[in-house]
């Protein structure tokens, strides 16, 4: 089974996204997603900056995957969307269908975990358009995928969010800039101070979500390092670490030494989810 590190979700400085990527080219990671997923305003890297990056992290011997966003507003967003899909380099994790229309028939893609992918005809259709990997929604349980690996085309892999806060929806509005009472349009990009996201709290103090701009994420990250047995036994081919803003290298050496049944380094002190993978609320741990 291969480790994937997903795109960036949060905002972060240039100077720190590639620091981040130039340690990331020495982890045992097989494959790595880079671009901006979430907001267009975010533009402290810009598609040349992308692909710098990813001719270094090629050249570390990774495969490297442009990401796409998931929610698209403007026209410039869909200049910057046929862009990245026109790359003529890299294969494209497309997540949302207009990236799938620019994609299909031309050249192989990955369907992202936006991707409203639940059955087998979906997937079917996917494959049909030249679908070569999916990345099932972080909220289907191992049953749900377990019973879609038997209805996935031949040469399909699959590729299963395994760490990190999970990105559950989206909004037109800001979720970042109405908790600080500034319309978006005025936002001056300030998720850049939460570089994991804005706590999210019940009137009982528990974390019950996480704000990142547009985005809503899970209060607590996911993990499922305890599963990579039973993903193996299914037919997984890929686990998906999502970057955090500390600790993503000691969990990427979690997760491969426990592939390679290896000790394991223990990974940071932190409440965990895992509800969605048994078939449970999603917020649960079990």
């Amino acid at each position: 089974m291969k480790i994937a590190l997903g795109p960036i979700l949060y905002y972060w400085p240039k100077e720190h996204v590639e620091e981040f990527y130039a340690a990331a080219a020495r982890w045992p990671v097989d494959t790595v997603y880079l671009g901006e997923t979430v907001c267009s305003k975010r533009r402290a890297l810009r598609r040349y900056d992308w692909l710098a990056i990813a001719g270094r992290l090629r050249d570390a011997g990774k495969e490297v995957v442009l990401s796409t966003q998931a929610l698209l507003e403007a026209n410039s967003e869909l200049l910057q969307l046929e862009q990245f899909c026109n790359n003529g380099e890299y294969p494209v994790e497309a997540n949302d269908m207009a990236a799938v229309q620019l994609l299909a028939g031309r050249v192989p893609f990955i369907a992202g975990p936006h991707i409203n992918c639940y059955n087998g005809e979906t997937l079917a259709l996917l494959a049909g358009l030249g679908a070569s990997r999916w990345v099932p929604p972080v909220e289907l349980s191992a049953a749900s995928i377990g019973a879609l690996q038997g209805q996935r085309p031949a040469g399909m892999e699959t590729e299963v969010f395994a760490y990190g806060r999970l990105p559950l929806a989206f909004s037109a509005r800001c979720f970042t800039a109405r908790a600080d009472n500034v319309g978006k349009d005025d936002c001056e990009q300030r998720c850049i101070h939460d570089p994991d996201g804005r706590p999210l709290h019940t009137q009982e103090d528990q974390r019950l979500f996480t704000v990142n701009g547009i985005q809503l994420q899970s209060g607590t990250p996911c993990n499922l390092l305890g599963e990579l047995g039973p993903m193996g036994e299914m037919g997984v081919d890929i686990v998906r670490i999502s970057p955090q803003a500390e600790g993503t290298e000691a969990v990427v050496r979690a997760f491969r030494a426990t592939l390679d049944k290896n000790p394991a380094p223990e990974l940071p002190a932190l409440d965990y989810c895992n509800g969605y993978w048994h078939g449970a609320p999603g917020m649960a741990w079990q």
